[in-house]
This record gives C-alpha cells, sequence and structure tokens, in this order.
C-alpha cells in the first residue's frame, strides 16, 4: 500500500515543556489589521512561537503589555523598558488584492533605535510562510545568525489499529503544522534524509518485504530505488553535492560504509572490518564522514577525515555512542549516548574533545540539526509514545511536538530552502 502527497490533518501539537533563563526578553506585539484579514493562523503568534521555540528568546505575555503599538510613532520606549524587554516587534497586515502584506519593524529597547524594518507579501494562504519569514528576519537582526524557520522537517509517523500499522513519511513546518503525507505503506520506513538543495528525500523502505533505499523527489512526487542488495541497505546520508548518498550495505556479506554514486548507480567501499560499520554522516565538506562501528567490542563513533584515511575512534565515555550527526559547521558532533541504563543525546566538541549530555529523559534517539546550527530535533518517548522534542542545540530549552495520532520518529531537519 502506498500513497504520495496528501495532505493530512494528523499535525504536530507544540508544547512548551522547559524554557531558560538566559532567554533574551522579546516583545512581539499582536500586529494591527486593515482590510479582509483570513481568520485562523495570526502571525504575532506564529512568531512569538517561533521565537520561543529557538530557546534564544522570552516573549512577553500580550496581557502584560501596557500599550499595543504597530508602528514607530507609537512606541515609548520607557514602557518596555519597565516591563524589562530587551527588543521589541510591532507591525501591521493589510489586503493587497488577493495578497496580504505586512510591514513591521523591530527596536532595540535600551538603546531606542530601530533595527529592522522591512514590507513582505504572501497569497491569502501563505501566511504562516510568512510569518516563518518575520520570525527568521528577527532571529538574524538580533543573533547575527540566518534564522531557520522557513525550513522544513521531514518524520515518519506509526498509527496502530485493527491489527493494522501504518507508516507515514511526512513533511512539515519546522513548529508541526502544515503537514503532508509524501509516502504511506503497511511496511516501515525508516532514516530519511534531506538532499543538499531541500529538493528530494532519500529513505529507507521495505514495502517489497525487504529493505532498499529509494530517491524522493518530492515536487513530483518521482521515486527511485537506488538500493536493493542482498543484505542490508539502510542509514542513507545525502552528500553536500547532491551527487552521491552514503549507505550501509552487507552484499558482501558484512556491514559495511558504502559511496553510492546516484548518476552511474557505481558503488566504492570505504570501511573495510569485520565489523559492523554503518549510520555514515557526511562532514560538511564532503571529505570526510563520521560512522559508527562496534571495532572496539560496542557500538562507538569513528571518524574518517577523507574517504582514504584511517578511521579514529571519537567516543570512550560510555559502552554505546551511536547514530552520529555533525553540526553544520562541522565543529560538533551530536548522537545517541547511553549512560545509567538511559539513551541520551550527546554533543561533542571536536577540537577539545569535551562531551555535553544534552537531554535526561530514557530514551532519546535519532538527533537531527537545523541548519543553522542553533535548533536540533530528536525523538524520545512521552506516556509510551514517541514524539518529538525541539530544543537549543547546546541545551536546556526543550518543546515537545507529540503527533496527534500514532506515534512519532526518525526526524531529519532540511537544510535552507532558497
Amino acid at each position: 500500500m502506498l500513497a504520495t502527497t496528501t495532505p493530512v490533518s494528523a499535525e504536530l501539537m507544540i508544547r512548551i515543556t522547559e524554557g531558560v533563563d538566559s532567554a533574551i526578553p522579546l516583545a512581539v506585539v499582536p500586529f494591527s489589521k486593515t482590510g479582509n484579514i483570513p481568520n485562523g493562523d495570526d502571525v504575532s503568534d506564529i512568531v512569538r512561537d517561533d521565537l520561543t521555540m529557538s530557546g534564544e528568546f522570552k516573549p512577553l505575555s500580550p496581557e502584560r503589555m501596557l500599550s499595543l503599538p504597530s508602528r514607530s510613532d507609537d512606541v515609548y520606549y520607557r514602557d518596555w523598558r519597565m516591563l524589562g524587554q530587551r527588543f521589541l516587534l510591532v507591525g501591521e497586515l493589510s489586503q493587497e488584492g488577493d495578497r496580504i502584506k505586512a510591514r513591521y519593524e523591530l527596536f532595540d529597547v535600551n538603546g531606542e533605535r530601530r533595527l529592522l524594518g522591512e514590507t513582505a507579501t504572501a497569497s491569502a494562504d501563505g501566511i504562516r510562510g510568512l510569518a516563518h519569514h518575520i520570525s527568521d528576519k528577527v532571529f538574524e537582526a538580533i543573533t547575527g545568525v540566518r534564522g531557520a524557520f522557513s525550513t522544513k522537517l521531514a518524520y515518519v509517523t506509526l498509527e496502530t489499529g485493527n491489527g493494522e500499522r501504518i507508516y507515514k513519511l511526512q513533511v512539515s513546518d519546522v513548529d508541526g503544522k502544515r503537514a503532508r503525507v509524501r509516502m504511506e505503506s503497511d511496511e516501515p520506513i525508516l532514516s530519511p534524509t534531506w538532499s543538499p538543495d531541500g529538493q528530494s528525500l532519500a529513505y529507507v523502505s521495505f514495502e517489497t518485504g525487504r529493505p532498499a533505499i529509494y530517491t524522493h523527489e518530492l515536487s513530483t512526487g518521482k521515486r527511485t530505488r537506488v538500493a536493493s542488495f542482498p543484505g542490508l541497505n539502510s542509514s542513507p546520508d545525502w552528500s553536500p553535492d547532491g551527487k552521491s548518498l552514503l549507505v550501509t550495505l552487507s552484499k558482501d556479506g558484512n556491514a559495511e560504509i558504502y559511496k553510492l554514486d546516484l548518476a552511474s548507480s557505481s558503488l566504492k567501499r570505504l570501511t573495510d572490518h569485520w565489523s559492523i560499520d554503518t549510520e555514515g554522516s557526511w562532514s560538511a565538506d564532503g571529505r570526510g564522514f563520521l560512522f559508527t562501528s562496534d571495532r572496539s567490542g560496542g557500538p562507538q563513533i569513528y571518524q574518517k577525515e577523507t574517504e582514504g584515511a584511517e578511521p579514529r575512534r571519537l567516543t570512550f565515555g560510555s559502552r554505546y555512542n551511536a547514530r552520529p550527526r555533525f553540526s553544520p559547521d562541522s565543529k560538533h558532533i551530536y548522537y545517541v549516548h547511553q549512560r545509567e541504563g538511559g539513551f541520551h543525546i550527546a554533543r561533542m566538541n571536536l577540537e577539545t574533545g569535551n562531551e555535553t549530555i544534552l537531554t535526561r529523559t530514557g530514551l532519546d534517539e535519532s538527533p537531527s540539526v537545523a541548519p543553522n546550527g542553533r535548533m536540533l530535533i530528536y525523538s524520545t518517548q512521552q506516556n509510551g509514545e514517541s514524539v518529538l522534542t525541539v530544543m537549543s542545540a547546546g541545551g536546556g530549552s526543550n518543546y515537545v511536538l507529540p503527533a496527534a495520532r500514532g506515534d512519532v520518529r526518525e526526524p531529519a531537519w532540511s537544510p535552507f530552502l532558497d
């Protein structure tokens, strides 16, 4: 049973579970509205939620605001200083034909100066995208780092009932909204990974009864089976140039890492050991990669700085470390780390070797990093079901995105989409 590109009502739901004391106070004033603005999604609410989700901002509740300015002439900095706010975002929405126009301004409250002023437009059904765009601009103006709220998430949901198990590969906004089913099957779907241009996914599907790796063009729905060798076909990871995949194959009798050229279908074996080598992940420059191997007696993370280099073991502080992923600048790695009977997400500074345990729940897995390196998403267990959690990449804040129906797992954060 297969299906592609259908709307889905079982969107993820975001719930704040923990904040950060050092988050920057910021007031997002409800935008004023003129004209026939569609009911439903509210721009200022979406911006407020985006910035909260990043873990770097603490938006002021509108109920605490002393006034509701919509432009610079209405701003009295003293009022916002009294409320302890460092930044202030105001704006207004208006209708121009079949388009919605947003004019917004960002202010430094202590410096009493405008940091940002812009007008942006969207179609009437594109208000969420417009709001994410504003969030990106505000995040960058304050932090100096590009915002990642206009990117996408891919993930797999599992629904059970009446003796059936239905797996759905879905793509949504980073807040879980506007989810669409890209593939549906009664057999498992695993390990989605984005192409560097954000136009395609690669993943493992068991739809034929055995594992195979597919690429999937999101705009057309075209699927191509690229690896279906005897034995294991797993853990695809797209190269930064989009020309190849790292894959794990056991066609020669043992699980090893291979480089699969997508144009020619040719294979290059990159590991050669009697142990299990799996879960390859490219570095940002595409020269080297991380992988998981049990060559030391248990799963540990290794790095090859070039395809032909000798592997170097990176993790030592636990008997189990697996599923490694580079940060976008390749200065850190994120991985699953076992400690005191639980599985957590950890981060390692590759220059110093220092390891930081980021999560404390009991069964955390599948870390994926936002393309700006400032947020992290992973799968965990809550009330007996798998849910996704977004947190700041340095730890401290987390926001749970459970599915309205079933388990949700295997998250993958898209690259920037423009």
